[in-house]
């Protein structure tokens, strides 16, 4: 009967945070970021990810405080991982070469770009963060929060899709581009 009770005083309390800080949460998302949705997917991921670790998360300040932080975090997570995207998706789009064997590449890497947009979004972020980013099942999973197996999933299907739909030679080239964009960014 208490667990019952514990969990429902949890669920209010969770409740009545998200109430009271989310319009303003909200404001300060929008204010790095500068688009209205993007702002209300990041503030909802900090209470789905705090949500998950309530238990082990330790606020020493109040909760607004430590709200704030983590949102503007997230926010400037969410920015420097947009202009990643972006300006790979520049490289891989833009024809740089004069080389007939470059501009080979330089059109299969547009061909490429074409293909992962053909993805739903969610399983291109997916696919792009474990990718090209290089970060962990796991790293996607509670950036995201999702579950890993949510994760695996995705990559299964962005796989098979890419493994359907690309010649083998564009996705071993796609493969290699990703590999090489790794070891520069690190």
């Amino acid at each position: 009967m208490t667990m019952t009770k514990t969990k429902k005083n949890c669920t209010q309390e969770m409740e009545k945070l998200f109430k009271e800080h989310f319009p303003m949460l909200c404001l300060i998302a929008f204010g790095i970021v500068k688009d209205k949705d993007t702002a209300k997917d990041i503030v909802q991921e900090f209470y789905i990810s705090y949500w998950q670790r309530r238990e082990t998360v330790s606020i020493t300040i109040s909760f607004k405080a430590y709200a704030i932080k983590a949102v503007k975090n997230l926010s400037l997570q969410s920015l420097d991982k947009a202009k990643k995207e972006k300006s790979l998706l520049q490289s891989l789009a833009s024809p740089k070469y004069e080389d007939p064997e470059d501009m080979a590449v330089s059109h299969t890497n547009g061909k490429i770009q074409a293909l992962l947009n053909e993805l739903p979004e969610s399983r291109k972020q997916i696919f792009i963060s474990a990718i090209i980013n290089g970060q962990s099942y796991a790293e996607i999973a509670e950036t995201k929060g999702i579950s890993i197996n949510t994760v695996k999933t995705q990559m299964k299907r962005a796989y098979a899709f890419l493994r359907s739909e690309a010649t083998e030679n564009l996705l071993n080239i796609f493969i290699y581009t990703a590999f090489i964009s790794l070891l520069i960014t690190k």
